[in-house]
């Protein structure tokens, strides 16, 4: 009893660290805490993410526009490698105020997690993405995300850190290093799974932006199981500094494409 509450206390304590250090952007096309589970061999799924940045920024940030009234998209399909391995391709695009309907980019992504039987005290996956972005969304044409998980059962209670690194591998951040952290609370609540996340980054390794420049997004979600296997994913994420986006509406779909579940 008296270990189980000091690893409480201790995964609640690199929580509230990642809350209260100084961040600069976030992913608005995947707003997602990566989890330790996988696609079991053979499966294929289809994810969906529709979000709406209601109150977004309203200048130019070089060649990147506004964001303000964006709608973001993205459609990612994942196969099941083995039961411990999984790939994934993304598709991304947006409907930008002024020139419509965009292709936005790609995405890859290779994740692996631990084996149950090795019984370590969280369970433990890991992340590679590698992405290809429009200059109208993003400065970097090309960048690596390296993505560690770990996820952890507490009475009930669902806790998923992802200390993320970005690496920019093109235009004027190429060879920066970002450190960007997401984090999920998560319990049940009858049929519905109540949660809270975190997504944000502190801009570039070794110097990390300050005051107005740091941006902090906080998001209610809400979790659905709908017929068929469908899982709904609902959150509203507000901004905690002037800076960055300041409310953002996002949803993601699930669904099971077929092979072995």
């Amino acid at each position: 009893m008296r270990r189980a509450l000091l690893r409480t206390v201790g995964l609640l304590g690199v929580l509230g660290v990642f809350l209260h250090l100084p961040l600069s952007a976030q992913d608005t096309f995947e707003l997602e805490v990566y989890p330790y589970a996988t696609a079991h061999r053979g499966e294929w799924e289809l994810e969906a993410y529709v979000n709406h940045l209601s109150r977004g920024t309203t200048v130019f940030d070089g060649p990147v526009a506004p964001t303000d009234d964006q709608w973001r998209f993205a459609a990612q399909v994942t196969r099941g490698i083995s039961d411990h391995w999984e790939v994934a391709g993304y598709v991304l695009g947006a409907q930008v105020p002024g020139y419509g309907l965009e292709y936005a980019g790609w995405r890859a992504r290779t994740r692996v997690r631990a084996p149950e039987t090795w019984r370590l005290p969280v369970n433990l996956g890991f992340a590679v993405e590698i992405e290809s972005a429009r200059p109208l969304f993003s400065e970097s044409a090309r960048k690596l995300e390296f993505v560690p998980i770990l996820e952890r059962q507490i009475a009930g209670v669902q806790l998923i850190l992802n200390p993320t690194i970005e690496h920019h591998m093109a235009g004027p951040e190429n060879g920066e290093w970002e450190f960007e952290p997401r984090a999920r609370l998560a319990f049940p609540v009858g049929n519905v799974t109540l949660g809270f996340e975190y997504h944000g980054g502190w801009g570039e390794i070794g110097n990390f932006k300050a005051g107005s420049q740091q941006v902090h997004q906080f998001y209610p979600t809400a979790d659905f199981e709908l017929p068929g296997e469908v899982e709904l994913h609902l959150g509203v994420g507000f901004g905690a500094t002037t800076s960055g986006d300041q409310l953002v509406f996002k949803t993601r779909f699930e669904m099971p494409l077929g092979g072995q579940r």
